[in-house]
């Protein structure tokens, strides 16, 4: 029998990037690849990234965060998850200053009216904490292209890691590509070892961008929490923009701000859609 069979779910959404969150705190449980497989295949519980709560590992956290995407990969951050979980708990009564904690470290989160702000913590450049499999003594423009090489489509991507690793390319146009192609093939790329988070950038103004991400391990998606603070670092770390933007993806805007002391805050909603417990039926054996 699974262990995860009766243990609650809350299936939410921030600006439209799916969100699974599973409370197993309390319990030994732990989603498997295989559980998220089968999880992402159902339609009540259908998401983008899986979040799993787990009894606190440092005092003074509300819980220990795992996050798992649809094709069962896991990774260290969700910006719109860690919202979604922030509002669940204090929905529940955890209040509305909380710290969760992740494989990424921990991250404060305050909710209020008008939405959820999250410290992500510092960005990081240095090319093998990205990681990249070539060294840059620049990350701020790497070597990488897609198209003709006398006239590629896109190309010089800056990158940074957010808890795991993103490349943002600058273009004009958010269609020049077609990201739902063009995305797997760069999500893979040999420079990216741990495979990449992939964004297509558009500065409107210099606290605006518009964004459109193809999500590693997700595919494309209506928003990514971290590749839009990856985004705006990366704008004002190259000049296009100031610290404090407006980031609007398919599903909606996001504020994030890169204060002084190198943290970023990303601020925007939290969703819910719709709760149960997790049954027999959901967890077939595994393909």
């Amino acid at each position: 029998m699974n262990a995860l069979i009766d243990h609650r779910y809350v299936k939410m959404n921030g600006l439209g990037n799916e969100i699974l969150v599973v409370d197993l705190r309390g319990s030994a449980a732990r989603v498997s690849a295989e559980d998220a497989r089968a999880l992402a295949r159902r339609p009540e519980t259908r998401f983008d990234q899986l979040m799993t709560l787990h009894d606190p590992r440092t005092p003074g956290t509300a819980a220990f965060m795992r996050i798992l995407n649809a094709d069962g990969s896991e990774v260290s951050a969700c910006g719109n998850g860690t919202r979604c979980v922030a509002a669940l708990l204090a929905r529940d009564g955890g209040g509305r200053e909380l710290a969760l904690e992740t494989a990424a470290g921990l991250l404060s989160c305050r909710v209020e009216q008008d939405g959820v702000t999250v410290d992500m913590g510092a960005p990081r450049f240095g090319w093998a904490e990205i990681p990249l499999s070539e060294e840059f003594a620049d990350t701020r423009a790497i070597e990488l292209q897609l198209g003709p090489i006398d006239a590629p489509l896109i190309h010089s991507p800056s990158v940074a890691n957010v808890g795991n690793p993103h490349a943002i390319f600058w273009v004009d146009d958010l269609d020049v590509v077609d990201l739902s192609r063009a995305g797997p093939m760069l999500e893979n790329h040999p420079m990216f070892p741990e495979r990449a988070n992939i964004s297509l950038a558009r500065i409107t103004s210099r606290d605006a961008l518009t964004l459109k991400v193809w999500e590693r391990g997700a595919g494309l998606t209506l928003a990514c929490g971290t590749a839009a603070c990856a985004a705006a670092v990366s704008a004002a770390r190259t000049r296009r923009t100031g610290r404090d933007v407006t980031v609007t993806l398919p599903g909606g805007p996001l504020r994030i701000v890169w204060r002084d002391d190198d943290h970023i805050l990303m601020t925007g909603p939290a969703t819910f859609e719709h709760e149960g417990r997790l049954t027999a039926e959901m967890f077939p054996q595994a393909a």
